[in-house]
């Protein structure tokens, strides 16, 4: 037999796929819209903080700087004296507002968690109707209802008193935190309160040993919302107030002189408002996120 050479044919060399332009083409795009999202996002903390750091920094400046533009002075506490028994003294509206905040808050909290636990356990006649009348007198201007106010308190003998700035708020804030925390207790299992009265448990004890815990974030949410609505409240203020319970937002026209308006006196008492609350939502900011999503929808 003849052995025949086999001739074999040189491996063809491996074809490079081509360039991924798609992938470049998305790469880019999101990166593009990345750098989209910052910008805006930057844009946005100017818009918001920029007012709050250039207001704390007029509070810190002497009187003849505060209409300077310069970042670098020397930080001085006159303005605050001024305010806080000074020649501008609102430390009476600054006590007033924290008694008509308070006072607010512990009342409206008790009575909306009552509230809002019969609307979410029990079925009762107009149990639809009166929830949408609540909802719907968050849409009543204050400025319709502040004069049938002014003359019911006046006929009372009730203005310029803080009873009746209570009563007010009351009615502002206790239908808007009934309806945040009945989302509160909607998502409270049934079951626990079922156990509890088979463990003998009565209503009360009920409400305040096993509720009271479970809704902790809930109410602490409420309450933070509560003393903002009254501590920020303007209207109703200016209209019921003379002197005796002016707060510490109508206060504030007060720094507005014939001479013109006293920015640093001005802006020092802003902070003196702003304070509160940043106290509150630092104190607050753990149960804030679990408050605020405890009585989100199913």
């Amino acid at each position: 037999m003849t052995d025949m050479a086999v001739k074999r044919e040189p491996a063809a060399a491996p074809v490079e796929p081509p360039p991924p332009r798609r992938r470049r083409k998305r790469s880019a795009w999101s990166a593009a819209g990345s750098a989209a999202r910052v910008t805006a996002t930057m844009a946005i903390l100017f818009f918001v903080l920029f007012p709050i750091v250039w207001m704390a920094l007029t509070a810190f400046k002497p009187a003849r700087d505060a209409f300077s533009t310069a970042l670098v002075f020397t930080p001085s506490l006159e303005n605050f004296s001024a305010v806080l028994g000074g020649q501008s003294d609102l430390t009476g509206a600054l006590l007033n507002s924290v008694l008509i905040g308070a006072a607010t808050t512990v009342i409206a909290v008790p009575l909306a968690l009552l509230a809002a636990y019969a609307f979410s356990r029990y079925r009762f006649p107009g149990h639809r109707s009166m929830l949408l009348a609540i909802v719907a007198t968050q849409f009543i201007p204050g400025v319709a209802i502040a004069l049938p106010f002014l003359t019911l308190f006046r006929s009372l003998g009730l203005i310029d008193t803080h009873l009746a700035l209570v009563i007010v708020n009351l009615s502002i804030v206790v239908p808007y935190i009934t309806w945040l925390l009945k989302g509160f207790v909607d998502s409270l299992p049934v079951e626990i309160e079922e156990a509890a009265r088979i463990d003998g448990c009565g209503q009360v004890s009920l409400l305040w040993r096993v509720i009271t815990p479970l809704a902790a974030p809930g109410i602490f949410v409420s309450a933070v919302f509560s003393f903002l609505l009254a501590w920020n409240e303007f209207l109703f203020p200016t209209f019921l107030s003379r002197s005796d319970a002016t707060t510490l937002p109508v206060a504030l026209m007060t720094l507005v002189l014939p001479e013109g308006v006293a920015w640093g006196q001005m802006a020092a008492a802003g902070l003196l408002v702003m304070a509160p609350m940043l106290v509150m939502a630092f104190l607050v900011r753990k149960h804030f996120t679990e408050g605020m999503t405890m009585g989100a929808v199913k």
